[in-house]
């Protein structure tokens, strides 16, 4: 939960805990230590009792207890969380000392992970600005070529998400473009009866081909490249394009991430609802054209930064997920205390 502004008054001293009272998000837990004006769109709580109850005891607890909150949301136009709903959770009260042991327990495992998320966002930006340099070359230092001169384009053909199965034949439709496919790619995500694929004829990325989404929602969605690296063949959608050429198929989705890139292809794309760009559009973009020695280098060091950044698997992505899960294990072990009945 963040400020959805700022104004020079406050209604609310700092050291309160937060609960989101309306939206997709009822039953959101925040914390905020300083003084602040709270709307109608929220629940303050307070300590009354400071003797009795640390706040940050409490905000940890409560923490722990927001999936069941956001998921006993009252069912409406606008899903909300009463007050009532929140004054009658029942909360464990050990010993002050104990009350602060676990806040700084959880405390420090807080700490770990936003140093971890922090340095992520930094190497993201130093990851960005590298990936620009890398790839901006002076005039005359390479050849600079439309892409349509060095490559062919090839528009997918349409399918639907209800013609997605578990298994068959690989296939990529271009929303999963956005949540799934980053640089590269040897396997997809879903698949088509090969029956289907025959029938409608549709079209197939080889090895070594750029899939490249061509619509999107915004402007800034459209143009980002995958390279197809799989021995099997994948069909791609026809909100999609497959770049097929003699370049390293990774140094093209690396320029499909640039700066440069969306530079030029912005004043192809027509607007609307849905935003779209057609082959004709992609094949004026200029891109510059190292050796394939070079192309391998720059993507040989590129390689690097994504695994560090985007790595579900290993990098810091992965390194956040685990002190994630850490820091929710051992959360939910402390804050668990035997009932007076089990006792």
């Amino acid at each position: 939960m963040s400020p959805t502004g700022y104004y020079d008054k406050f209604n609310n001293s700092g050291d309160k805990i937060i609960v989101s009272a309306r939206g997709a998000n009822a039953g959101y837990v925040n914390r905020i230590s300083t003084p602040y004006w709270a709307g109608n769109s929220c629940y303050s709580i307070g300590i009354k009792n400071s003797l009795i109850l640390n706040w940050l005891y409490v905000y940890y607890f409560l923490k722990g207890n927001e999936k069941k909150l956001i998921g006993s949301q009252q069912k409406g136009s606008i899903p909300s969380v009463s007050k009532k709903q929140i004054e009658n959770t029942l909360i464990p009260i050990p010993p002050l000392d104990v009350q602060a042991e676990i806040v700084r327990i959880l405390d420090t495992f807080t700490e770990l992970t936003a140093e971890l998320t922090a340095e992520l966002t930094a190497r993201k930006k130093q990851y960005e600005y590298y990936r620009e340099e890398l790839l901006s070359f002076e005039e005359g230092e390479v050849e600079h070529l439309p892409m349509g001169e060095i490559g062919i384009f090839q528009r997918g053909k349409r399918f639907v998400k209800n013609d997605m199965i578990s298994e068959g034949f690989p296939c990529i439709h271009y929303g999963e473009m956005y949540t799934y496919y980053n640089i590269w790619a040897t396997e997809s995500k879903s698949f088509l009866s090969a029956d289907l694929v025959e029938i409608k004829k549709l079209r197939i990325a080889e090895k070594n081909d750029v899939v490249i989404v061509a619509a999107g929602e915004t402007i800034e969605d459209i143009g980002m490249g995958t390279a197809w690296l799989g021995d099997e063949g994948v069909v791609f959608h026809d909100a999609c394009f497959t770049f097929r050429s003699k370049l390293n198929s990774k140094y093209v989705a690396y320029f499909t991430r640039t700066k440069q890139f969306h530079d030029q292809i912005k004043k192809h794309i027509s607007s609307g609802k849905i935003s779209a760009i057609h082959a004709n559009g992609l094949s004026k973009v200029v891109i510059p054209i190292p050796s394939i020695e070079e192309q391998e280098r720059i993507v040989g060091i590129l390689d690097k930064f994504d695994m560090l950044v985007n790595s579900i698997s290993e990098g810091l992505p992965k390194e956040i997920e685990l002190r994630q899960k850490q820091y929710e294990y051992y959360r939910d072990r402390l804050l668990s205390f035997p009932s007076l009945s089990e006792l």
